[in-house]
């Protein structure tokens, strides 16, 4: 008889992100992330919807 195959949570979610969502990758100076991180953190959000809501008003601009 067949093993069952274990569901692999990491797998499916990368799977799922693939799928959804196109990454990209920004550089700053080194110190930047730290503070950029803290102050999306100060208003309640992650690095990722900070930036996201920024790029989004530049754009509206």
């Amino acid at each position: 008889m067949a093993e069952k195959e274990k569901f692999n949570k990491t797998k499916y979610q990368n799977e799922y992100i693939s799928k959804k969502y196109d990454s990209l990758r920004i550089v700053v100076p080194k110190g930047k992330k730290d503070k950029i991180k803290a102050y999306a953190a100060g208003k309640g959000e992650s690095i990722n919807g900070f930036v996201n809501k920024a790029i989004d008003k530049a754009m509206e601009e």
